[in-house]
C-alpha cells in the first residue's frame, strides 16, 4: 500500500506506533536511520529532521555538516520484527540542504531524477535484483566465523539444506512488508543462499534491495547466525553476486532492449567501480560463473551480459558483473543511463558469444574487451569516463575513486 502523509499520520495514531525510523544510505549503500516519536513525525514532514552528515561516509565534512531527512510517506512500512504494542515503522527519505536544495550525494535521489530522465524520453525500466548471501555460524562470544551453516549444494533441500527454514522465516517476513518473493534457494557455495523478488520500477526495486539486506541479517541473528554479503567470502568457494535482471518498456520500439544491452555494454568499464567497489570484488570476477569479459549471449552464464529465455513482456536481460557490496540506487541509476545511451545512438549489439570463455583459448579470448582487473583499474575507468562525469556528481564519484 502507498501511504499519503495524512494517511501515515492516521496510522501512526490508530495503530500504536512508538517509533519511527527515518531511513537513508551512505554513498556506499550502507542503511542508516534516525528514531523519531510520534509527536516529531509532522515536523519531520514539513521541515525535515537534521543530522550530522560529517559522520556519515561519503558525506562531506563538518564545514557543511547540517543535512534534513525528509520521510517519502509511501515507503511506510511496518518492522515485523519489532514488538506489536509500541510498533515501529519506516520511511526511506530523500536528503536535502538547510535551504531546501537536494543533497547532491543523496544516490536515492539520482535515481529518481534517472528513471524520470527515462519516462520523459518514453521509456520505462523494469528491475528484478538477485542478491547471494552466505550464512556462517558464531563463535561462542557471538562473533561470526567462516563455518558456513551447512554442506549443502545448489538447489540441494533438507537436511542437507539447513538454511531452508532460514529463507522461509526471511520470506515471510519480506510478504509482511510488502515485498513479493518469487523464489528462494540454497546456492553453489556451503551455506550459499538466494532469495529473488518480483520485477518492479527502479525506486522500488532499489528500496527493496536495502530491505531485503536488513531482513536477512536481522533473521540471520535471531537464529543465531551470520548473513555474510561480501563478494568472496570464502576461498575457493563461489563468490556472492547481485545479477539484475532488467527489462525497457516502450510503446513504439521493439529494438529498445536491444539497444539497452548494448548501451551497458559499452560503458561496462566505466562503471564498474559502482558495481564492484571492494578489492575483494576482483576476486570473485572471472571465476565461478562471474564475468571478466565484457560480451553477452542468450542463456549463457559466462557471459556479462545473459538474455534468459523468455517470451513477450518477460523477455530480459541479466547483467552478472554486480556484487552486493554495491549500492543499488547508484547501480541501476547508471544502468537506466547506459541504456538510453544505447537507445538514442541507435546501438547495435555485437555478435553474441556463444561459447563458455571460462575454457576459450587465449586466441579467441583476445577478441574482448576485458573488465578491470582490480579496484585501481575500475577508479581509473571511472575517472577518465565522459559517461559517468556526465551522469555521477563529483560528490559520489570522489567518494568511490579517491
Amino acid at each position: 500500500m502507498k501511504y499519503t502523509r495524512e494517511e501515515v499520520m492516521q496510522f501512526v495514531n490508530e495503530e500504536d506506533v512508538k517509533f519511527i525510523r527515518l531511513a537513508f544510505s551512505d554513498v556506499f549503500g550502507k542503511q542508516k536511520n534516525i528514531s523519531i516519536q510520534p509527536g516529531e513525525l509532522e515536523r519531520a514532514f514539513e521541515y525535515g529532521i537534521a543530522f550530522d552528515a560529517s559522520s556519515i561516509a561519503g558525506f562531506g565534512d563538518e564545514l557543511r555538516s547540517d543535512l534534513f531527512l525528509h520521510p517519502e510517506p509511501s515507503t511506510l512500512v511496518v518492522l515485523p520484527w519489532r514488538p506489536e504494542h509500541g510498533r515501529v515503522v519506516r520511511m526511506f527519505c530523500d536528503i536535502k540542504r538547510p535551504d531546501g536544495t537536494p543533497f547532491e550525494g543523496d544516490a536515492r535521489q539520482l535515481l529518481k531524477r534517472a528513471a524520470a530522465d527515462a519516462e520523459s524520453a518514453g521509456y520505462s525500466f523494469r528491475f528484478g535484483p538477485e542478491v547471494e548471501f552466505y550464512l556462517f555460524e558464531l563463535d561462542e562470544r557471538g562473533r561470526p566465523t567462516k563455518t558456513p551453516y551447512d554442506n549443502a549444494g545448489y538447489m540441494d533441500i533438507a537436511p542437507e539444506d539447513r538454511g531452508e527454514n532460514i529463507r522461509r522465516e526471511i520470506c515471510i517476513t519480506l510478504e509482511r512488508m510488502g515485498i513479493v518473493p518469487e523464489c528462494s534457494h540454497h546456492e553453489g557455495g556451503p551455506g550459499q543462499n538466494e532469495v529473488d523478488f518480483r520485477y518492479s520500477d527502479p525506486l522500488t526495486a532499489a528500496d527493496n534491495t536495502v530491505t531485503f539486506c536488513t531482513v536477512v541479517r536481522t533473521v540471520a541473528s535471531r537464529n543465531g547466525l551470520a548473513a555474510d554479503f561480501s563478494p568472496k567470502p570464502l576461498v575457493g568457494s563461489p563468490g556472492n553476486g547481485m545479477h539484475i535482471n532488467f527489462s525497457v518498456i516502450a510503446k513504439d520500439d521493439p529494438q529498445a532492449l536491444d539497444r539497452a544491452i548494448a548501451g551497458v555494454l559499452e560503458v561496462a568499464s566505466d562503471m564498474t567501480v559502482f558495481l564492484n567497489p571492494t578489492e575483494k570484488s576482483y576476486e570473485r570476477l572471472g571465476s565461478d560463473k562471474a564475468p571478466h569479459y565484457i560480451s553477452w549471449s542468450a542463456e549463457n552464464r559466462s557471459q556479462l551480459v545473459r538474455i534468459p529465455a523468455a517470451f513477450g513482456e518477460y523477455r530480459r536481460a541479466e547483467l552478472r558483473s554486480p556484487d552486493p557490496c554495491a549500492n543499488p540506487y547508484i547501480a541501476l541509476a547508471l544502468m537506466i543511463y547506459a541504456g538510453l545511451r544505447g537507445i538514442k545512438n541507435r546501438l547495435e549489439l555485437p555478435p553474441p558469444a556463444n561459447m563458455n570463455l571460462y575454457k576459450a583459448p587465449p586466441e579467441v579470448l583476445s577478441g574482448f574487451r576485458r573488465l578491470p582487473s582490480n579496484l585501481a583499474q575500475a577508479k581509473a575507468a571511472a575517472k577518465e569516463s565522459e559517461f559517468i562525469r556526465a551522469h555521477v556528481p563529483e560528490a559520489i564519484l570522489a567518494s568511490y575513486t579517491d
